[in-house]
């Protein structure tokens, strides 16, 4: 444990992909007056967290790996849970970034003092400050919970997905499942076969599309380890192609139809039965929701003792779901599947930014960051996977880009002795109507649907509206002139010298 009030040059929240991948560029670049801090016991972010029967990643191995550390030894084209926590974990000790990290250790508020130019950290084990503070907490640290009433006062047994109760056996009993997106089409065909009766809820239903997984024989997986260009040249192949994919989403509808084409097909071939097809068939643009790859979904919502259920829940009673039609469902055990608090994360009240404003403040429920990873009234604050940052090919891509720009960001601070930068409100503004307004000719605006890419307003604040090649282009280095800059927190500014 660190003694109270340790300073650091920089402090890492979070452990998973981003802190660990950003880890290792700081030990590659010199920099070791760093540390992580993780409130698990384990490296591994969403991966160690996310343990449902049958979690996998739903990208190409080839593109869910760290650019510096190929791993020929994938098992799957699709990994699971399992796998990619052992390759988080195996990089953190191959690089030597799993003794820069303190394990439960839960940041619990974040203050940036202009008095001293440094930011404090609060968490469950003490007190530490840094010069610089960046944010690795992700995406879906925070599972999100359905407003219904009564929600709370249910007797039986309730978790989320992603807080899979492993205790708890669902051997024999009446399971309700709120949600039909990716976690659920992984985990309902796992546990349907198991259960007594399965009643899924289903809001809006999702585009599925065949799943092209497939076990990488052992012939396969020593030709990427005798030959480590063939699998670079499997990942820039995969690249391109969600690179071409992505020109679709972004207003090219014409080369979108073939994928909704594959979806009817497959919802076809997979339910026969004409009212549950119905039920099951998008009325929105492929994209404009995160698409589902499965083989195995339909088959589970169409086995006997499964039913899709359509109507609105209205309330929760102490054993019972009571849906909008009236009907009213026993249940044993409810698990919740609506995804996570993406616009509401542990960023919005834990970190405080100039003159007392929370993050929630600054964003007003709609986030907003230069390149994903600065916000005006946070000086020294990096954000990766921040607003508009995620990319269409993998996390871990955008990712790196964000890295690289942080790592030139520290570089930039130090040959220029700048102890203070802060993105300027115009640029952050004129920075985010542009991203507005190349988002506004998009799937994900323009397709039909509500998704947990929008915030309330309406406002697409998640994926990045371009090729995930441009934002690396964007980030590539650190460009000083859209920041205030200062040479120490209250000292005179050095922006001339920087123009």
């Amino acid at each position: 444990m660190e003694a109270k009030g340790t300073h650091h040059r920089v402090i890492v929240i979070g452990a998973g992909i981003a802190g660990v991948g950003l880890g290792v560029r700081l030990l590659d670049s010199g920099i070791e007056d760093f540390v992580i801090l993780e409130r698990n016991d384990s490296v591994g972010g969403t991966w160690f967290e996310h343990t449902y029967p049958g979690c996998a990643c739903d990208i190409p191995a080839h593109l869910y790996s760290y650019s510096f550390a190929r791993n020929p030894e994938w098992t799957r084209l699709f990994p699971t849970q399992a796998e990619i926590l052992d390759y988080v974990r195996e990089t953190a000790e191959r690089y030597g970034v799993d003794r820069r990290i303190r394990f439960g250790c839960e940041m619990l508020k974040s203050r940036w003092s202009e008095a001293d130019g440094r930011w404090h950290v609060r968490t469950t084990v003490g007190s530490f400050s840094c010069d610089v503070l960046v944010s690795a907490i992700g995406a879906t640290a925070e599972p999100n919970e359905p407003d219904i009433p009564g929600l709370e006062d249910f007797a039986g047994h309730r978790f989320h997905s992603a807080r899979w109760d492993h205790a708890h056996d669902l051997s024999g009993e009446r399971v309700a499942v709120i949600g039909t997106g990716p976690a659920a089409a992984q985990f309902v065909p796992a546990i349907q076969p198991e259960v007594g009766r399965l009643d899924v809820f289903q809001r809006t239903p999702p585009w599925v599309i065949p799943h092209p997984d497939r076990p990488v024989p052992w012939a396969e997986r020593q030709l990427y380890r005798f030959l480590p260009p063939l699998q670079d040249i499997q990942r820039n192949a995969l690249f391109l192609l969600y690179e071409g994919a992505g020109v679709g989403f972004r207003g090219r509808e014409e080369l979108i139809a073939p994928l909704e084409a594959l979806g009817r097909l497959h919802l076809r071939r997979q339910v026969s039965d004409p009212g549950l097809r119905q039920a099951l068939t998008p009325d929105y643009r492929f994209g404009c929701k995160r698409p589902i790859l499965s083989n195995s979904f339909y088959p589970a919502l169409a086995a006997d003792n499964c039913e899709l259920v359509t109507a609105a829940i209205e309330r929760v009673e102490r054993n019972a779901i009571i849906t909008a039609d009236g009907e009213r469902r026993e249940v044993d055990t409810i698990i919740t599947a609506i995804g996570y608090r993406y616009s509401r994360s542990l960023l919005v009240d834990r970190m405080v930014g100039v003159a007392g404003r929370t993050m929630r403040d600054v964003w007003d429920e709609s986030p907003r960051a230069f390149l994903g990873t600065t916000v005006s009234g946070f000086p020294n604050l990096f954000i990766l996977l921040g607003p508009n940052s995620i990319g269409l090919n993998s996390v871990i891509f955008s990712l790196e880009s964000q890295i690289a720009y942080v790592m030139d960001a520290l570089r930039v601070m130090d040959q220029h002795g700048i102890g203070r930068l802060e993105i300027r409100r115009e640029e952050l503004d004129r920075y985010v109507e542009e991203l507005d307004s190349r988002s506004a000719r998009t799937v994900w605006t323009q397709g039909g649907c509500r998704s947990y890419y929008l915030d309330d307003s309406g406002r697409q604040f998640a994926i990045y509206p371009g090729f995930a090649s441009g934002f690396r282009r964007t980030t590539r280095r650190f460009d000083p002139v859209p920041y205030e800059v200062a040479a120490t927190p209250a000292g005179d500014s050095i922006d001339g010298a920087l123009r």
